[in-house]
């Protein structure tokens, strides 16, 4: 059995979770989430608890999905209370964010500059040369992290790019450094 999976998760002040048949729906003072439940997987929400329980204890399947189940609604109960933020640093001259309304716009040493649209529950800020993005899904946020990162990952030989804050780029010697140490 899952050791994740056989906690239970308590429910956080002002987040109430119904259960329908074959559907979690977590509400909270940030917004609403849902999630399908898998077959195998049996939930229960009592005395502030919720708990995931597997029916079919010999089931490969639904010892995997359990741990699984419970960390999605841990993470939906955080969501919906708190919310998830990720932040991205710009590193390089020049390399620019605006706000176009709700848009984001990179000026990132392209000839043109890059427009993101955010999906519905996504939320752009911009302090500094730092990028904010933050929602009440954790997937969500941090897919939208990691598509802004594709656009300019950071190079190894000056750590140009955008990274995330925090992020330690390992950096190469170059071209320079190579001929005076193979001159031996």
């Amino acid at each position: 059995m899952s050791k994740i999976g056989g906690k239970p998760v308590k429910i956080k002040e002002g987040v109430s979770i119904t259960l329908n048949k074959e559907e979690i729906n977590v509400q909270g003072p940030k917004g609403v989430l849902s999630f399908t439940i898998p077959k195998g997987i049996n939930v229960k929400v009592e005395d502030g608890m919720f708990q995931a329980v597997q029916t079919e204890k010999n089931e490969k399947d639904t010892r995997a999905m359990l741990g699984l189940v419970r960390s999605l609604v841990l993470n939906m109960t955080i969501g919906v209370s708190e919310g998830f933020e990720k932040k991205l640093e710009l590193v390089g001259v020049g390399y620019r964010a605006a706000l176009a309304g709700e848009d984001l716009t990179l000026s990132v040493g392209f000839s043109h500059p890059v427009n993101i649209k955010p999906e519905p529950g996504i939320k752009f800020t911009i302090v500094d040369s730092i990028i904010v993005i933050s929602g009440i899904d954790k997937a969500l946020v941090g897919n939208t992290a990691a598509r802004i990162r594709s656009i300019r990952p950071p190079e190894p030989y000056k750590g140009k790019g955008i990274k995330y804050v925090g992020e330690y780029i390992r950096r190469k010697a170059g071209k320079a450094a190579k001929a005076v140490g193979g001159a031996k």
